[in-house]
């Protein structure tokens, strides 16, 4: 995967968890430029604002966005969950099963944090 889409991806992924927080302006921004791939052009069109308004908005939005994921980590155990399923798939698929129970374990440890 590129970089430019990994950082897309994760934002994508962060906006999942935390867009109940963003204002409906916020949203809005996200969604054309990252959901709908509309260009800084297209959006600035759509909501009748300049280009630099909307690379403002989106640079500000994303930095909170960071900002959720520092403070409640909803994205990194996310992300964690995924590594200990797959985890989970490969061990049952090689008969491990005493490793199975050690991923439940973590996973369980997670949930409780």
């Amino acid at each position: 995967m590129t970089e430019e889409l990994e950082r897309t991806t994760r934002i994508n992924y962060l906006y999942d968890f935390y867009h109940s927080l963003l204002t409906e302006k916020q949203r809005a921004y996200v969604e054309l430029y990252y959901l709908e791939d509309y260009t800084f052009s297209e959006i600035a069109e759509t909501l009748d604002v300049t280009r630099q308004a909307v690379y403002d908005n989106l640079k500000r939005t994303k930095d909170l966005l960071e900002d959720y994921e520092t403070n409640l980590e909803l994205y990194h155990d996310f992300m964690k969950r995924q590594q200990y399923y797959q985890q989970i798939k490969e061990y049952a698929q090689d008969g491990k099963v005493s490793k199975i129970n050690d991923v439940i374990n973590e996973l369980e440890t997670l949930e409780e944090e």
